[in-house]
Formats: structure tokens, C-alpha cells, sequence
């Protein structure tokens, strides 16, 4: 119901029914005129014509002399006109007729001058010589027009013209009229229709674009066509606005983006220093503590032997180191996680690294008596950061180092790397033997200071800040990592990009 009244609405339909309206007014117009001029028009002409006629006959018996054939014009003129004629002379007898009906008609013409007398209203014309009446046939449907005057010679001339074809011709042009006005009708519709669908079209399509340019989509744009008109200029600024308008609006888009991320920076500041304060806070407790301990028992000589204070010194030493570290690492994972930090790729072997990274952690192998296996043969080139992966090695080696147990008669470490399938990346493996990580555990490991070990050893528990820092770095470079519990062990795994050809 709505389609209806969206289109009972439209220009289109407007257009249309304004055009029939005025086709209706026309026709309607034409019929009225045609009722009321037509029936006069033709009466107009017929009395010129009877008059012609009287004219022509009174000028043949004027011109005795003349060559014309009466008797045959008299024929021509009446089968041309529908006449009939009647010529009779001054002693009542009939010279000339067209038609026997009509003689026997005479006499009730005869009458007339009676009707002259009385001023009759149905007197068409009148002159000195001649009447032109309208009268009633013996049919009460059929009506004549009848002209009645006096020659020069003093014959009476008598013409009689049927009215009731006037009157047909009248109601036929009407029928016509009807007709033709209905076609009219018809075809101008169609018409219409083809007319106002090209002239609607545009506007229709003007109007979708700035529907859209209102809900500030400004993709559609409007075909400029070869017509040089008032809807084409109309496209062409519209199209200009709408570039106009989407400039302006991605500009403040842009802006607003720009805004956004300095808001958003702003807010990652604050935030990281929010939480670099509370780690610290949180974590520097505790060798503060020790720091201050020993400290104040040096200040106080609480003990007087050199080897005491050596100790003593050799603790707040160890502590103030472990503390540096922790600053550090804190600041490095701050910047890592904040997007911070620049990258500086490069292409060197990831095996060699490896071997380095085992090369540095010896004395821890040999003392917890693990036996690390390499299943790399062959150099691996790959494009990152060095000093960054080298971290992520480093972390996941010295986890396994720590948590290496005795299974099974094996206590070992196994380091292997794989090509990942249709990907430029390669992944590399760190397992070591021992107890399975709790599944409550493997995805809290990666949050910074959590420790699986309960105890928080501080020689051998670290700081609780290498996986948060693997993360952070694999975060960066968009590549996968993680942890798997295998049936003797714990497997960790991260990806690298491969130098492209």
C-alpha cells in the first residue's frame, strides 16, 4: 500500500495525470463547440448555397439569351446539394421539379405567406424576394429548411433542404470526437510515460545520490550525459559538491584519527607509567628491603670481622644489580608493549645464534647435568632484530635449563627448527624433560612477574619478566608463539620470517 502511495506521489504520475486532464479539457471543449457552432456553421452555408441557386436561376430568366440548360443544371445542383426544386409559374402550374413528393408539397407551401404575415419565429432568412423558413415534414422526426421566393419573370421558385443529416453529422463528429479523445488519451499516456520516465530518471537518480551524500557516502556520483540542460548542470554541481563535501569530511576524518591516536598516545603514556611505577613499586620491595638490612648493619657494626662485612657488601651489591636488571627489562618490555621500540632487521643465521646462546649458559648445563641436542645441521637465514631474538632464545633456553628434570633415565634439552607450509616463516622448538605446566598456568606464564615455581626462589626463580618480553617482541612482529605439555615434558615454540628472495 505504501508503493501506491509513494507512486500516486510521484512526478511521474503528476506529469501523467496532468497531461490527461488536459487532453479530457480538450476533448470536452471540442464537443461543446461542435454542438453548438456546427449545426449553425452548416445552416449558414446551406443558405448561401440556396441563395447561389436562387441567384443563378433568377439571372437565367433575366438573360433570356442565355446558353445554359436549365433543366440539367437544375439536376446537377440538386444531386450535388441533397436539393429539391421546384419551379412554378405565375398560374400555378409546376415548370420544373426534382422530386414528385415535393409537388405534392406545393400546397402546403403555399401557406406560407400566411406565416410571413404573423412574423413565424422559424424564419431562417428574409429578403424582398425570398424566405427561408424552417418546417416540419409529414415525418414528425424529419425537419427541412425551405426556401420560397419570386423570380423576375414572376415564377415562384421553391428549394427544400433535409436538416435531419445536419443534425446526424453533429452527433457523428461528436461520436468521433469521443473516439479519438480516448485514443488520445491512450496513446498520450504512453507517451507520458516515456516522456516523464526520461525526465524522472535523472531526478530520481539526482535523488538517490543526495540521499547517500546525507548519510555521508559520497561513492555514487551522477553520469554526466552528452545534453547540455538545467539536470545536467544540476549533476555536474551536485557531483562537485560531493567531492567537495568528501574532501572536507576525510580531511576531518583524518584529523579526528590524528586526534585519536594523540589522545590514545597520551593515554598509553600515563598508562605505562602507571604500571611501570606500580611494577617497580612492586617488585623493588624486596631488595630495597635487603639493601637496607645490610646496609644498616654495616652502619652499625653489627659484625666486626672482615668477612662478614665482605658478605654483607657482596649482598647489597648482588641485590643493586638484580635491581638495575629489573629496571631495565621493565623499561624494555614498557616500550616493547607500547610500540615503542624500533626494530632493527637484519639477516644473520639463526643457528649460529643458537649455538652462541648455549655457548653462554655452559656452566648451568653442566652443572644441573643436561644434555642439549641441536637438530639443526644446515645455516638458517632468517630477517629480524638479533638482539631482540637473541632475548627470546635466551629466555626460553634458560626456562628449559631451570625446569629440566630426570624422565625416564633422560634429562635433556632438545632445540630443532621446522619450515612452516606455504608460509615464508620457520618455527623454532625449545623442549626440555620434567613435569607438565598446570593448564591453568599456560596462559598466565606470559603475564609479567608470574612464576609457576610457588617457592619464588630469588638465585633461581628470576624475575617473572622473560616470557612477558617473548611475548611482547613476537606481538611486535605479528608472529605466533607458545607452550605444549608433551607426555615427558613442556615444548615452547615462536616463529620467524624467512629473508625474502
Amino acid at each position: 500500500m505504501s508503493r501506491i502511495r509513494e507512486k500516486l506521489k510521484s512526478v511521474r504520475f503528476k506529469l501523467f495525470l496532468i497531461m490527461c486532464i488536459v487532453i479530457i479539457f480538450i476533448v470536452c471543449c471540442l464537443i461543446i463547440i461542435n454542438s453548438i457552432v456546427l449545426g449553425s456553421f452548416y445552416a449558414y452555408s446551406k443558405v448561401v448555397t440556396v441563395r447561389n441557386v436562387y441567384n443563378k436561376i433568377n439571372d437565367y430568366y433575366a438573360n433570356v439569351n442565355s446558353n445554359m440548360n436549365l433543366e440539367e443544371e437544375l439536376r446537377n445542383i440538386a444531386f450535388k446539394n441533397n436539393f429539391d426544386i421546384a419551379i412554378q409559374t405565375d398560374n400555378n402550374i409546376i415548370l420544373y421539379s426534382t422530386d414528385k413528393d415535393f409537388i405534392t408539397a406545393i400546397d402546403t407551401v403555399m401557406n406560407m405567406n400566411q406565416m410571413e404575415e404573423s412574423n413565424e419565429p422559424n424564419v431562417i432568412y428574409r429578403d424582398s424576394n425570398m424566405v427561408i423558413r424552417k418546417i416540419a415534414g409529414s415525418n414528425s422526426s424529419m425537419s427541412y429548411m425551405l426556401l420560397s421566393g419570386e423570380l423576375v419573370n414572376s415564377y415562384k421558385l421553391y428549394i427544400r433542404i433535409p436538416i435531419a443529416p445536419i443534425e446526424e453529422s453533429v452527433r457523428i463528429s461528436n461520436s468521433v470526437l469521443v473516439f479519438i479523445g480516448c485514443i488520445t488519451i491512450i496513446v498520450s499516456g504512453i507517451i507520458a510515460s516515456v516522456i516523464s520516465k526520461k525526465f524522472t530518471d535523472p531526478i530520481l537518480e539526482l535523488n538517490g545520490i543526495t540521499n547517500k551524500m546525507a548519510k555521508l557516502d559520497f561513492s555514487q556520483k551522477y553520469r554526466i550525459k552528452d545534453t547540455d540542460d538545467e539536470i545536467n548542470e544540476l549533476g555536474k554541481n551536485i557531483n562537485t559538491m560531493s567531492n567537495k563535501l568528501e574532501t572536507v569530511i576525510n580531511q576531518l576524518r583524518d584529523n579526528n584519527i590524528e586526534l585519536e591516536k594523540d589522545i590514545e598516545e597520551k593515554s598509553k603514556i600515563d598508562e605505562m607509567r602507571k604500571q611501570f611505577i606500580s611494577d617497580v613499586s612492586h617488585e623493588l620491595k624486596t631488595p630495597i628491603a635487603l639493601i637496607q638490612g645490610y646496609a644498616e648493619g654495616l652502619v652499625e657494626n653489627v659484625t666486626t670481622d672482615d668477612e662478614s662485612r665482605k658478605f654483607y657488601a657482596e649482598v647489597i651489591l648482588d641485590e643493586s644489580n638484580k635491581m638495575d636488571k629489573l629496571v631495565k627489562q621493565l623499561l624494555e618490555l614498557m616500550k616493547l608493549e607500547y610500540g615503542k621500540r624500533e626494530f632493527n632487521n637484519e639477516k644473520f643465521d639463526l643457528r649460529e645464534l643458537v649455538n652462541e646462546v648455549i655457548r653462554k649458559c655452559d656452566v648451568m648445563i653442566k652443572e644441573k647435568g643436561i644434555k642439549v641436542n641441536l637438530n639443526v645441521k644446515e645455516p638458517i637465514y632468517v630477517f629480524v632484530d638479533e638482539f631482540y631474538i637473541d632475548q627470546v632464545v635466551t629466555n626460553y633456553f634458560t626456562n628449559a635449563i631451570k625446569h629440566a628434570e630426570e624422565v625416564n633415565g633422560r634429562k635433556e634439552i632438545n632445540i630443532y627448527i621446522e619450515k612452516i607450509k606455504d608460509k615464508k616463516k620457520i618455527r623454532l622448538y625449545v623442549y626440555n624433560t620434567g613435569e607438565n605446566i598446570k593448564e591453568e598456568d599456560l596462559e598466565r606464564i606470559w603475564k609479567r612477574f608470574y612464576k609457576v615455581d610457588s617457592s619464588r626462589n630469588r638465585e633461581d626463580g628470576g624475575t617473572g619478566i622473560g616470557l612477558a618480553l617473548v611475548k611482547a617482541i613476537m606481538n611486535n612482529y605479528q608472529n605466533e608463539y607458545g607452550v605444549h605439555n608433551k607426555e615427558d615434558g613442556v615444548e615452547f615454540y615462536f616463529d620467524l620470517d624467512i629473508e625474502e628472495e
